[in-house]
């Protein structure tokens, strides 16, 4: 009698496996959505950047390279950029350490921690407009609490947002204010998963909670830290609602950053071939710092941090 063949346990797995993957259809609803909401739009959008229209009647019509002729040449976009990078950079700098340590603080079991955290993480539940709106009523110089503070922060008559420094200091101050919280749930959540063994060693060793902190636990949230970086980077180059409701892009064009300028050279001066070349251009730039980004961090080549414990 001839036996029955033996399956292999390689095969076997490699058919369970197989077997285990949902297929394709389950990723079509996603993949639509992406297609009709995202690569839909930045393709007519990137079109649009070669045309000349108002937005409001008639067809597109085609201008060839114009609009990116101008866009080189627009001493207001240029200014732009200059302050959008400013803000990329002073955000980065200002939202990392916070997030960081408060993320680092956070992430301990006590009791009192976790209720400060969450009346901490509050911020997040509003959106970005009615924060906006309730930031301004607070810088008000007529009847806001600006009008008793400002003059302990150098202006006298508290019009912070009619200065140019003070304008400008106000967005930072209203975008570190409302994401900071966004990304301590980030660092609290990688802090978290780093083991309790690495500082149970540390401590036999002698190390304290500083050299535990630089040791130990910033080089276990390398990874987060490149996330959120990427992440803080795209939504500052990208920032626009907090602008548009707290200055309006002033005093003059003090705090006219890219995204605004797309907006007034859009929808208030109606020419939306300029704002498409801009807003491409803008999809552009930080995609590609995003990539750097990873790039030089090595974040494409990331490997678990907990790998051999």
């Amino acid at each position: 009698m001839t036996p029955a063949p033996v399956r292999s346990r390689a095969g076997h797995a490699g058919r369970a496996g197989h077997a285990g993957r949902p297929g394709l259809l389950w990723a079509a609803p996603g993949a639509l959505f992406f297609l009709c909401f995202a690569i839909g739009p930045l393709l007519l959008v990137g079109y649009l950047s070669f045309t000349e229209w108002d937005g409001l009647g008639g067809l597109p019509s085609f201008s060839g390279i114009g609009n990116w002729s101008r866009l080189w040449q627009d001493s207001t976009m240029r200014d732009a950029v200059v302050l959008s990078l400013l803000l990329t950079a002073l955000t980065w700098l200002v939202q990392t350490p916070i997030a960081l340590l408060l993320g680092v603080w956070a992430a301990g079991r006590q009791k009192n921690r976790a209720v400060l955290s969450a009346v901490f993480f509050l911020p997040l539940l509003a959106s970005s407009v009615a924060l906006a709106l309730l930031w301004k009523t607070l810088l008000d110089p007529n009847f806001g609490l600006i009008a008793d503070v400002g003059p302990w922060i150098g202006f006298s008559d508290g019009d912070v947002l009619g200065s140019p420094r003070g304008a400008f200091g106000a967005v930072l101050f209203v975008a570190a204010w409302q994401f900071i919280p966004f990304h301590t749930l980030l660092y609290q959540g990688g802090a978290r998963q780093i083991p309790r063994s690495l500082y149970d060693a540390a401590s036999i060793d002698g190390a304290g909670t500083v050299r535990q902190f630089f040791h130990i636990t910033l080089p276990q949230l390398r990874n987060t830290i490149v996330t959120s970086s990427v992440l803080m980077v795209v939504g500052a180059l990208t920032f626009f609602d907090t602008v548009l409701i707290l200055t309006e892009g002033g005093p003059g064009t003090d705090t006219t950053i890219v995204p605004y300028w797309m907006y007034e050279t859009g929808f208030v001066s109606r020419d939306m071939g300029y704002a498409s070349a801009i807003a491409t251009a803008l999809v552009v730039v930080a995609t590609g710092v995003s990539l750097l980004l990873v790039r030089l961090t090595g974040f494409a080549a990331m490997r678990s941090t907990r790998e051999g414990l």
